[in-house]
């Protein structure tokens, strides 16, 4: 079975800096103790209200890393022009509400056709690859496809955050959406409230190119060091393709 690849995210190492508005712990230097203990890529979401990654982490990360940089991303204009100039590897367009404490549901692709189809676009032409952040739903599937990305990200929030009567409706809602992203033709990845208790069930379904991790890596990092909880989650994931 392929292997598949691990996207680590490191907005919450800039939560911990900007929570004191202190100039650590350095999300440069997480991301790069995290390629060395084998991500591969790095993840962080510029936000409207820069309340963890600012700007010039994403340019540091993209000067200095040997490892893609996905950026993910709300659908407006300002953040379509940075990353036009940045020209990451990767954008993920995902939903933004400043309210949240973290992205609580997928991109409404469907409602939001022609904006996103104009984004997609736009980005291509940037020569970066562009995925949409959507829950595991035909319609919006079939609305990223005709709106011209290159990959889906399914979102598996409820899957991770539902009690153990409901998580296997979940889990075949995500198993579903996944084969029929892939057989659309589209680059199929998967994140959001996965940790080191329940990857492996996502991590074993086939057509998964690469998962998406943040709070759980970062949090584990705490205790025993970014290089280690990488690592552990590499094991994990590799170890249900096998």
């Amino acid at each position: 079975m392929q292997r598949i690849l691990l996207g680590v995210n490191i907005d919450h190492v800039a939560t911990l800096r900007q929570v004191r508005k202190t100039s650590y712990p350095e999300p440069l230097q997480a991301a790069l103790l995290a390629e060395q203990a084998g991500a591969d890529s790095i993840t962080v979401h510029l936000r409207e209200d820069r309340r963890h990654i600012q700007e010039r982490d994403v340019t540091l990360l993209k000067e200095v890393m040997g490892i893609p940089l996905n950026l993910e991303m709300a659908v407006t204009d300002a953040m379509l022009a940075f990353a036009e100039r940045l020209k990451p590897e990767y954008c993920c367009l995902v939903p933004e509400k400043r309210e949240e404490l973290t992205t609580e549901g997928g991109l409404d692709v469907s409602g939001r056709q022609a904006q996103v189809a104009h984004a997609c676009q736009s980005l291509k032409a940037a020569g970066i690859l562009v995925s949409l952040f959507v829950d595991p739903d035909a319609e919006q599937i079939a609305a990223s496809r005709e709106a011209g990305a290159a990959a889906v990200e399914i979102h598996t929030g409820r899957y991770a955050d539902t009690g153990d009567d409901e998580r296997g409706i979940e889990l075949e809602k995500i198993i579903q959406a996944v084969r029929l992203a892939h057989d659309s033709g589209l680059r199929v990845n998967a994140g959001h409230g996965l940790n080191y208790r329940n990857v492996q069930t996502i991590a074993g379904i086939p057509e998964l190119h690469e998962l998406n991790i943040g709070h759980a890596i970062v949090a584990r990092a705490v205790l025993c060091g970014m290089m280690q909880a990488v690592a552990e989650m590499k094991q994990l994931m590799n170890q249900a393709r096998m």
